[in-house]
């Protein structure tokens, strides 16, 4: 198998967390870099869209948590990119977070996708495990 790029998806949950440090090791085990993008959730997206959450702060908390994922790539001696997209539409009803992710794969030719999965959770980010699992072309780990 032949993986340059990692895709990992992450909400600064503990399980996105782990979902990084799988994305590195198979990054180092193929000489890959990982992208990882942090996917803003629903409840998050509204908040913003109503004025009840400044954007600095949800970009300055995105940032915070991208950064220690920079580290642990460092870390891990693997080379990592980070972006921030909001997993979810107010004004596209059919914008599905695992749609976000799976675009993204295909917009940067990634050849392995991980994402957190807790079958007990129900933000933004566990369906899109869901939906990644049932429509990614690339090879998918779900942790």
């Amino acid at each position: 198998m032949e993986i340059d790029l990692v895709l990992a998806a992450v909400d600064g949950s503990y399980e996105s967390t782990a979902a990084v440090r799988y994305a590195l090791a198979v990054a180092d085990r193929y000489d890959a870099r990982v992208h990882a993008v942090y996917v803003v959730n629903e409840a998050t997206v509204e908040a913003i869209g109503e004025d009840r959450v400044d954007p600095a702060t949800v970009r300055d908390e995105t940032g915070d948590y991208l950064d220690d994922v920079a580290a642990l790539a460092d870390d891990a001696g693997v080379a990592c990119r980070a972006s921030v997209t909001y997993g979810f539409s107010t004004r596209v009803k059919h914008r599905h977070p695992g749609s976000v992710v799976l675009d993204l794969a295909e917009t940067l030719s990634a050849a392995f996708v991980v994402v957190p999965h807790d079958p007990e959770g129900g933000d933004s980010l566990e369906r899109a495990a869901e939906y990644v699992l049932a429509y990614a072309s690339q090879p998918v780990l779900s942790v």
